[in-house]
């Protein structure tokens, strides 16, 4: 009987993976195609991605914007996975006030956000670059909340922190040694959506008058449009691989580790 199920559900499964590897794949490959292209002798090359990588700012500001990722990678982990735990252990009645706040941040507008947001930080805070990663935090809030709270629900969160509390472990040992693990894939899927946010964004930071990533290709597509679209394409591909060797390492020591 399942297995008529699952021979049923295979082909409709399979034409939706189709459909979704098109709708992502192919704008991707036609930005790369038309990248690689060489108008002035008709062919193809790679003109254009050396241009970009001789550029004096290229590895400049990706660095600073990978760094800046990192940092608000680090900060939404500090800051939701215990809160969340404590939301789900303590069953408080505010839950539902700390998911609706939590989906503020797709109806406040940018440049609201941007200004009000802003002039709220210290001084010192405000004159410098590390003003963005809080910034970003926010922005990335509704999807890293929600990867977090789906993997908290799908987990006896009660049994395993108090397996570990009677073990002696104290809160910050069984956060990160016994939950931590078990949502592993949520953790992950947090990790990628903040660091692809916060790598990509180009309001808030226009907004702020600071110069990142996204910006710097707007500066230089004035004098090189297809090398613009090259340097866009490696902003896809690198984070891509970056995240995608994370997620395949990071398992890998886990297991040996246990070996």
């Amino acid at each position: 009987m399942a297995k008529a199920i699952r021979m049923k559900l295979l082909p409709p499964l399979a034409l939706t993976l189709l459909l979704l590897g098109l709708f992502v794949f192919v704008p991707m490959l036609s930005a790369f195609e038309y990248s690689i292209r060489t108008p002035a002798t008709g062919g193809y090359g790679w003109t254009h991605y050396h241009w970009a990588i001789s550029e004096e700012d290229f590895f400049h500001y990706i660095f600073r914007s990978t760094w800046l990722s990192g940092v608000t990678v680090l900060i939404t982990l500090l800051i939701l996975v215990p809160t969340l735990v404590w939301i789900h252990l303590s069953d408080s009645k505010i839950r539902g006030i700390i998911d609706g706040l939590s989906l503020l941040p797709l109806v406040i507008p940018v440049v609201a956000f941007a200004v009000g947001a802003q002039i709220s930080f210290p001084e010192f805070v405000q004159n410098t670059v590390l003003e963005l990663p809080f910034l970003y935090f926010v922005l990335a809030l509704p999807y890293a909340y929600r990867s977090l709270d789906i993997g908290l629900n799908s987990i006896p969160l009660k049994t395993l922190s108090e397996a570990a509390r009677s073990a002696g472990a104290n809160w910050l040992r069984t956060i990160i040694s016994v939950i931590i693990p078990v949502i592993r894939g949520s953790v992950m899927a947090t990790i990628a959506l903040t660091f692809a946010l916060s790598l990509g964004e180009y309001t808030l930071t226009v907004l702020l008058h600071w110069d990142t990533f996204p910006t710097w290709v707007t500066y230089v597509a004035q004098d090189n449009i297809l090398g613009a679209i090259a340097i866009s394409m490696m902003s896809l591909i690198i984070p891509f691989i970056i995240l995608t060797a994370v997620t395949l390492v990071i398992p890998e020591r886990n297991m040996q580790g246990r070996k």
